[in-house]
């Protein structure tokens, strides 16, 4: 089955998306690997890995909303900026939400959609 859609909720360890359609949705719930460097004891890599893993599960899908809170929302958007920039256009909306139920994650972007439709959103 493929889906034109996808939602999702993350922080910098889980991400949880949600692919719909008109009548089915499929979810998914991806984790970060901590290794970070012993050079600097960072934790750049682990990150990019994860945004990169993120980035892969929605790549063929034509909108997707993003949500979680201010601070990884931020650092995804600056990995999508420098490495992921096609991935940029397809991206209807970045919406702060604290730990939504999955029915209320499908309902904000189907609310997202609607409004997009109708000319009323302004952006990402």
């Amino acid at each position: 089955m493929s889906f034109l859609h996808a939602v999702i909720w993350m922080d910098h360890h889980t991400a949880h998306v949600i692919e719909f359609d008109r009548e089915n949705m499929r979810e998914r719930h991806l984790r970060a690997h901590a290794h970070p460097t012993r050079q600097h004891r960072s934790t750049v890599r682990t990150e990019h890995e994860f945004f990169a893993e993120v980035c892969d599960a929605v790549a063929g899908l034509d909108s997707i909303l993003l949500t979680g809170a201010h601070k990884i929302q931020a650092d995804l958007r600056h990995f999508i900026e420098k490495h992921r920039p096609a991935l940029a256009p397809r991206i209807s909306g970045w919406e702060i939400v604290d730990h939504p139920t999955s029915a209320q994650l499908v309902a904000l972007a189907r609310h997202r959609q609607h409004q997009a439709a109708m000319g009323l959103a302004t952006g990402p």
